[in-house]
């Protein structure tokens, strides 16, 4: 964290003792004229702190917030010239006839407040100058740390947004799953199929991982692998030996990657390819992860119907929104058609990268 950002977190959280601060060094700047004694400087001082406070927060607090939010700049600037005149004739007010008093030896000429109220050259050259000169800095300080703290709020609305949308889309993706997956099941009970509660063991071993297992952000790759292992053993239970399945997995370290997107990738290979062709389908799957590089490639034959393309479906469409939200800068996901075979390709660059930024995600709390 930054210098600024602690700074900014400090001022937000301990608001008043930040101001408090702030005064407390503006009051121990040395002002002491040549001649004054150290009581007479601290309460000339005293005075001049209290006349800074009220530029300083009227021009922060009152005029700033207008011109922000008011079209109506000359309104605004009407109230910044009146405002400015009242708070240089107080203070002229209050030194002449409570400061001077105070610390300066009798006898003295004093102005009358009429006289004072009608001196504006006097106002504006001397008092207007000492009191607004610190007023601007402070008025652009706490510009930028509203600046800052807008955008701050902005970027964990985005990010809260984001992560409504991310559950939204794995609720969605769940149940789309486990649709498909009891049709099968049903398909095989239909037939009194030898291999039926077999399959009910091994959904409920897929169910365990994806509502138990997969409730973070990331998962390990291993464990993803070894979904697809038995999600592939649970469809081949359906086709017997009609259908050819080829899964190849090469990893050189378990790195953490969005769980069930490569689910729903193969999942929509066999509804769209194996469920669709009567004859020998065949699905191939490539997993690599190699220097932080992830590559996912499924490749499906289909039948083609009247020259129609396959559509992606809700499976492969979630996955594209997923995407989109997770990985937004380093990811490919495309599919197209080869040979009357149906291919998708996931490319993520940089895995372990990504891993790092997201852990390392820093929270602003507001008050």
């Amino acid at each position: 964290m930054s210098i600024l950002d602690k700074a900014i977190r400090y001022s937000t959280v301990y608001r008043v003792s930040s101001h408090v601060i702030f005064w407390l060094v503006v009051f121990i700047v040395p002002q002491v004229p040549e001649g004054m004694s150290f009581r007479d400087a601290l309460i000339d001082n005293a005075f001049c702190l209290a006349f800074y406070m009220m530029a300083c927060y009227f021009v922060a607090y009152f005029i700033i917030p207008k011109l922000l939010k008011d079209d109506n700049y000359l309104v605004t600037m009407i109230y910044f010239i009146v405002g400015s005149y009242l708070i240089s004739a107080f203070s002229r007010i209050m030194v002449v006839h409570v400061l001077e008093p105070i610390i300066r030896k009798p006898p003295f000429e004093q102005e009358s407040i009429w006289e004072i109220l009608t001196d504006i050259r006097q106002l504006i050259v001397v008092y207007f100058l000492q009191n607004f000169s610190l007023a601007w800095i402070f008025g652009f300080l706490k510009l930028v740390k509203d600046r800052y703290l807008i955008k701050q709020r902005t970027l964990v609305l985005e990010k809260e947004k984001a992560e409504a949308e991310l559950h939204a889309l794995k609720a969605q993706l769940n149940p789309h799953f486990l649709f498909n997956t009891l049709n099968n099941i049903y398909s095989l009970s239909l037939v009194n199929s030898p291999v039926t509660s077999k399959s009910i063991a091994g959904l409920s071993e897929i169910l365990d991982h994806v509502l138990y297992r997969c409730k973070g952000k990331f998962v390990p790759i291993s464990t993803e692998i070894t979904l697809l292992k038995n999600y592939i053993d649970l469809e081949k239970l359906r086709y017997d030996e009609r259908l050819e399945v080829n899964f190849t997995h090469s990893i050189d370290q378990d790195l953490d990657i969005a769980p069930l997107i490569l689910l729903s990738i193969v999942e929509n290979a066999f509804k769209h390819g194996a469920g669709e062709d009567i004859g020998r389908p065949s699905i191939a799957i490539h997993l690599t992860l190699s220097n932080g590089n992830f590559s996912f490639m499924v490749y499906n034959s289909f039948v083609p119907k009247d020259e129609e393309m396959p559509s992606d479906g809700i499976g492969l469409e979630n996955v594209r929104k997923q995407l989109a939200l997770i990985y937004p800068q380093n990811h490919e996901f495309k599919t197209y058609i080869s040979e009357s075979t149906f291919v998708t390709l996931l490319n993520i660059a940089d895995l372990k990268t990504n891993k790092v930024q997201v852990s390392d995600e820093s929270k602003m709390s507001f008050s």
